[in-house]
């Protein structure tokens, strides 16, 4: 889904100029005024750019009003480079400042970072690190210093398992449950030779143990 931006300033000149800019790769709203802006903010745009000086409700008022209500970044657009203003602007709630005459190359830049720190920001992490061994969930990968550990499919999921629940013992009969189903056609002793399996491939790449035997209760990830 293409992503949204909210140009906001009363010269008509500059929404054109930026309008034709950044059409190509995002939905563009505009205003031409803080009242209008302050409309158009409720479609909750990924990023805004906002003149400060505008004639009745400016670019400050503006951000103070919606802050609130939007967690999107706002840019201020603006000619004035003082200090003072530029912490007043920080303190109602922007989070850059693009002076006036700006590079067009640069402002893009400016707006790419800034929603790429956003889709950071938004997105759960599905990688987690133990040490040298890095698990991504989503891609059902794990790797050791980089190095890629080729693991089957019932592989993965007992490591899944154990890993999402760092330091909790699980006895076979639980992990056999988790991963195969209540239902299913094998037995427990499965489990272990598993196990034995995943340990094999992870010693290929590291001297640590990262599944450990608790003995009489089960196994647990020691990351």
């Amino acid at each position: 889904m293409s992503q949204t931006l909210l140009i906001v300033d009363d010269e008509g000149g500059i929404v054109d100029m930026l309008e034709a800019c950044f059409s190509p790769k995002y939905e563009v709203l505009t205003a031409c005024s803080g009242q209008e802006a302050i409309q158009k903010a409720e479609a909750q745009p990924d990023l805004i750019l906002l003149d400060i000086n505008m004639p009745g409700m400016d670019g400050i008022t503006v951000c103070q009003t919606i802050r609130e209500h939007v967690t999107c970044p706002i840019l201020f657009l603006t000619a004035r480079i003082e200090s003072a203003d530029q912490i007043m602007g920080f303190q109602a709630g922007a989070d850059d400042y693009i002076v006036k005459p700006f590079d067009l190359d640069e402002l893009e830049a400016r707006v790419a970072a800034h929603l790429r720190r956003e889709r950071r920001r938004n997105s759960p992490s599905a990688v987690r690190f133990f040490g040298e061994c890095a698990v991504d969930y989503s891609a059902r990968t794990v790797t050791i210093h980089g190095e890629p550990v080729v693991l089957s499919r019932r592989e993965f999921d007992i490591l899944e398992l154990l890993s999402l629940n760092a330091g909790q013992v699980f006895d076979r009969e639980r992990i056999y449950e988790s991963v195969w189903g209540i239902d299913g056609e094998g037995s427990s002793d499965t489990v272990m030779e598993h196990i034995r399996k995943i340990r094999s491939k992870l010693a290929r790449h590291t001297l640590h143990s990262y599944i450990e035997t608790v003995w009489g209760c089960g196994y647990k990830w020691n990351g």
